[in-house]
């Protein structure tokens, strides 16, 4: 008995072994997996470019725009502030096309999707201050606090700090963070 047991065990585990060799050809094993990736490059790759270089970049990509005289810009992390000077012949409607041709070329390059766009001659005088000041390697005291002021003037409302309107007889529910609230109707 013990001899039947002992084939029967022999002959499953000979039958397993050869079936793995019989299968090569439809999986392929981890080693052959590993010389597959280890061919696989991406060649398109950008080089990272730091925010003299990107803003040098975005600043030529919004001069080439059809209606822009000149253009400036500061990067800041992820977020660029890209000011134009357009024609002073032209009026707002034109103005607004071309800034909004200046966020559309922005928007097609990786480095200005993150870009707001602006012609208001003077938020575009202090942002080329403030490049100029950057270029010149000067220490800028309070740089985060004059983009986020730069953006407010842009951008002086966001969704998120917006209240509710309460209902009748009701009062609004506290956001996450008190301390920014302001009173209803009013605005930064």
């Amino acid at each position: 008995m013990k001899k039947w047991l002992l084939a029967a065990v022999a002959l499953c585990v000979m039958t397993a072994g050869c079936g793995t060799i019989a299968n090569r050809e439809n999986s392929p094993s981890p080693a052959e997996n590993q010389r597959l990736r280890a061919n696989q490059t991406n060649n398109g790759a950008e080089k990272k470019l730091d925010s003299a270089q990107s803003a040098k970049r975005l600043e030529d990509l919004a001069s080439r725009v059809e209606g822009v005289e000149s253009a400036h810009c500061v990067v800041a992390g992820n977020t660029a502030v890209v000011g134009i000077n357009v024609s002073e012949s032209a009026d707002r409607s034109r103005v607004g096309t071309i800034k909004y041709a200046v966020a559309q070329a922005l928007r097609k390059d990786p480095l200005g999707v993150n870009a707001v766009v602006t012609a208001d001659m003077d938020i575009n005088r202090r942002l080329t201050e403030l490049g100029d000041d950057i270029r010149a390697g000067k220490p800028i005291r309070g740089f985060a606090e004059e983009m986020a002021d730069l953006m407010g003037r842009i951008m002086p409302q966001l969704p998120g700090e917006v209240l509710p309107k309460p209902e009748v007889g009701k009062t609004p529910k506290p956001t996450s963070s008190p301390a920014r609230q302001m009173p209803l109707g009013m605005s930064r």
